[in-house]
This record gives C-alpha cells, structure tokens and sequence, in this order.
C-alpha cells in the first residue's frame, strides 16, 4: 500500500475582502463576489513567500506522521513564484525541516498542478521502494496586477503531503494525467504579471482537462462518482469547480468540505491540495476521494484516494477550516503595502 501518511498546511493570517478590492476601482463589489464565487482572499505578510509557506507546511506534515526527518528521501516543492529564479526551494525546505543531506530534491513547475506532479513522483518512487518518505508541497503567492480580475481571485498558501508505505492513512489508488499545449495562461521571464487568454480559460482549457482525466481515471478503475464520498477538484474561483463537478455526476455535497476558494482565494499551486487537506479533516475509513488538479498550459493530474482505519487515529488539528477562520481583514493600502516583496541578494 502506498499513499498519504500526514499532510500539514498553511495559509497566511491576512484577509482582504473582494468588495474592498472593488471599491478602488470603481467596481460593484458585490456583483463581483458573486459572479466569481469569492468572498475573500488570504494575503502574505513581507516576510512570507513560496519558501516559508512551503516550510511551515512541511513541518506540521512531518510533526504529525510522529517520523525522524531523516526518513524523508524526497522533497518536491511545486509552484509557480518560486522566490528564487536560480536557487532551489526545496533545499530550503530539507534544510529547514532538518531531513539531513541525503535526498532527492527539486523544484516543480506546472502552473497550479506543480504540487499534484510533485505526488506523482513520490508514490512513483516509494512504489519502486526508492524512497522511505517523499514530501510533495504546493506553495505559491500568486500573482495579479492592479486592477486585472486576477487580483480578486490571486492568493497564497499551501499543502504538503508524506507519501510513503507505513501508516498510510489515506492510500492512492490509481492516479493518470490529460495533457495539451493549451495556451490560456502564462508569465515570460521576467514579467511581475501573469498574462491570460480569455477564450481558451474555460472550454479549451480547464473543463476539458479536468473531465478528461476524471473520466479516464473513471473508466480505469472501473468507479462511477456514486462511489465516492468526496471529489475535490482544481479552484481557480467558485464558479468552475462547482460547474466541472455537476458536469461529472458529482453533487454539491461532494464538493463543499474542499471548497475553501471563497474563503481564501486561488493559492494556484496549493490550490486543489488544500482542498483535499480540507476533505482529509473530515474523511471517515474506506471513504473514497476523486482529486483532480489542473494546472494552465495545460494539464490535469487525477487521484482516487481511500482512507484507511488509520485516519481515526491520525492527528487533524488544527483542520484547515480553523485556520481559514483565523483571519485577519486589511484595507486597500495595507494590502498594497504587503504586496511589496523584499529583495534578497
């Protein structure tokens, strides 16, 4: 058996309200929450970024799987702001978590479903007995310009996974990915902003991949969406995972214990693996999950996911939800003012 021995998160304290994102630019922030699905977005303070949110993330992973550092062989960090062009993040995270110096690291970019390839590898690896422990980590703090309807929606956190053999609390029972050159989102080098290509958004990109490896993911195993307890699906807004779940036979109820995007933004990479950490608060033994990423470019990572009798046991506070409700509320300038990265040589 292999699959997900502890997971931990992080989302950062600050809140900023869409309402008082629209105020400034003279939009109806209402009409606005409402048409996009969220409420609100997390923010990072100056001295959070890709790394620390990935790190803290790590250690509460590792603290509560009760394991020696040194028994993780692997650590994986995707996301798309890593901090540094050149310069791995993952060698900031095994340094900090204290894995020691004999691992497999690297650094993962996919657009939002980086975390999910970083998985991929893991259960890859420990299935060929390669690795003890392999930590898989979503990060980002995503980026939107002034006044661009990302800014509404962009925002920051993330989820890191164990994935070993011993005490798998929830084991991965079949995984397959749906990948095209689809041009819907991108950032050159060197460009502070994310550019996007309306018409491909929604069709071309995000629902054809996301039912392609639901429905081949499906088909493999042989499962039909009455079968699971749960799905979690990529949250770019709270519109799209609601609709790609209807469209998969998938009911509301399905999906809500995951749907933290109106609470705190798109956190991209972190996106569909904070919702799945949100699911994993609640799951009971020999429920099944259905995750399904799904990162710009294009691409989408399915997951059929059991948890196993040892979730019972397995330590779930503080759950997402508790820290989703920790947060903080700033206003416009206080928001730009966090905005403001600080240069590292």
């Amino acid at each position: 058996m292999v699959g997900i021995v502890s997971y931990g998160t992080y989302i950062p304290v600050y809140r900023i309200k869409a309402e008082e994102i629209a105020r400034i630019w003279g939009e109806d922030g209402e009409v606005i929450s409402r048409g996009l699905g969220i409420k609100q977005k997390s923010v990072p303070a100056l001295d959070e970024d890709t790394a620390t949110i990935a790190v803290e993330a790590a250690r509460e992973a590792v603290s509560r799987a009760k394991i020696d550092p040194s028994e993780v062989d692997a650590v994986y960090v995707g996301s798309e702001s890593h901090p540094y062009a050149v310069k791995p993040t993952a060698t900031v995270v095994g340094e900090a978590v204290g894995v020691g110096n004999y691992y497999f690291a690297a650094d993962l970019e996919f657009a939002c479903k980086a975390g999910t390839a970083g998985m991929q590898i893991c259960i890859a690896m420990a299935r060929a007995d390669m690795i003890r422990y392999g930590l898989a980590i979503g990060a980002d703090t995503s980026q939107g310009a002034p006044g661009d309807p990302l800014e509404y929606s962009a925002s920051a956190g993330g989820a890191a996974f164990l994935i070993g053999r011993k005490n798998v609390i929830a084991e991965v029972e079949a995984t397959t990915s749906f990948t095209s050159d689809t041009p819907d989102f991108w950032r050159r080098e060197g460009q502070p902003y994310p550019k996007h290509g309306g018409r491909f958004t929604g069709q071309p990109a995000y629902f054809r991949h996301i039912t392609s490896a639901a429905k081949k993911i499906l088909e493999e195993t042989g499962l039909k969406p009455s079968d699971f307890a749960y799905a979690v699906f990529h949250q770019p807004n709270g519109k799209f995972p609601t609709r790609v779940a209807k469209m998969l036979g998938f009911s509301k109820e399905q999906i809500s214990p995951g749907l933290v995007v109106p609470y705190i933004g798109n956190t991209y990479s972190g996106s569909s693996l904070l919702g799945l950490a949100a699911t994993l608060d609640v799951v009971k033994p020999d429920e099944r999950i259905l995750l399904v990423s799904f990162g710009s470019g294009a691409g989408s990572d399915a997951f059929v996911i059991r948890a196993t009798d040892s979730i019972e046991s397995f330590e779930r506070e503080p759950k997402v939800l508790e820290k989703i409700e920790r947060g903080i509320y700033v206003d416009y300038g206080m928001y730009v003012k966090l905005r403001r990265k600080i240069k590292m040589a």
